[in-house]
């Protein structure tokens, strides 16, 4: 909802200073521009990017435009609450009672009853993976620090893909409008012959091109890239809440000790208290 709230905002101010100048808003109408500039674009991002990247882009854009584009305070204590489900589990019944719950986590009694986390594909599988390697091998909890660190750097480089591929569209956009700027200009030399009135309003349907071109770059589509990379490093500190649990509790770590590891890694701005997190655990 921000994000289309900046873009009126931005749509208004530009309209509204161009209107206090006394501008004739029919001469910005310019279709054709829009359709070389968006239509190049368009074509030059498809021709970049393989069809995963561009799915990618539609949901992230879809995330941010549905106010779902970082995560929220309630996803983190539900995360909270999970985890000390799962370690209380394997603190009283020991780390096989929970192969059950890791191997059909949609079936588990304890996912399920946090649907929120349960439709976060790629936590689900942090944990479920994390867990398994800790019941079928013998690995120290360094080595399984440096693991999850590893896994979290290749999942940071693969989730920012869309971000720069956004990035280099908005980069593109300023040129592209050049490139309509100057078929306005070839068509203006066309008509040499008419009166100057006419010429000059040429002349200006041309420049709206170059105009177009760098108001969707700095304006909407470069704000909407840099938006992006905030909800990929939402999404990366999500699952670094994960990881400092997991390894606390694996190195020894009481189930709520472990569970205060992780909110300590949460951001500020929506990290749920510890009389909220203590108390929470308590109703449960």
């Amino acid at each position: 909802m921000l994000a289309v709230i900046g873009a009126i905002i931005v749509s208004a101010a530009v309209i509204g200073g161009y209107l206090l100048e006394h501008g004739n808003l029919s001469l910005l109408w310019q279709p054709a521009e829009l359709v070389i500039i968006g239509g190049a674009a368009s074509g030059g991002f498809l021709i970049g990017y393989p069809p995963k990247v561009v799915k990618d882009v539609m949901r992230i854009v879809q995330r941010i435009l549905t106010n779902k584009g970082t995560v929220s305070r309630d996803d983190y204590l539900e995360l909270l609450k999970l985890l000390n489900d799962i370690f209380v589990k394997i603190r009283k019944d020991g780390l096989i009672s929970i192969e059950e719950d890791v191997d059909s986590p949609h079936k588990s009694k304890v996912f399920t009853k946090y649907p929120r986390f349960l439709a976060n594909h790629h936590a689900l599988l942090f944990i479920t993976d994390t867990l398994r390697t800790v019941m079928t091998t013998t690995i120290e909890p360094h080595e399984l620090e440096s693991l999850l660190e590893t896994e979290l750097d290749s999942h940071h480089e693969e989730g920012i893909i869309p971000a720069k591929a956004v990035n280099t569209v908005a980069d593109s956009l300023p040129g592209l409008g050049i490139v309509a700027a100057v078929l306005g200009v070839v068509l203006t030399m066309q008509k040499m012959g008419e009166p100057p009135e006419v010429l000059g309003q040429s002349i200006g349907a041309a420049l709206v091109g170059t105009f177009l071109g760098v108001l969707l770059c700095y304006g909407y589509v470069g704000p909407l890239a840099r938006n992006m990379e905030l909800v990929v490093a939402s999404d990366i500190e999500y699952l670094t809440v994960l990881k400092v649990a997991l390894v606390a509790f694996i190195r020894g770590a009481s189930p709520q000790i472990a569970v205060e590891f992780g909110r300590r890694v949460i951001p500020s701005v929506v990290k749920p208290g510890f009389l909220e997190v203590e108390a929470a655990l308590k109703k449960k």
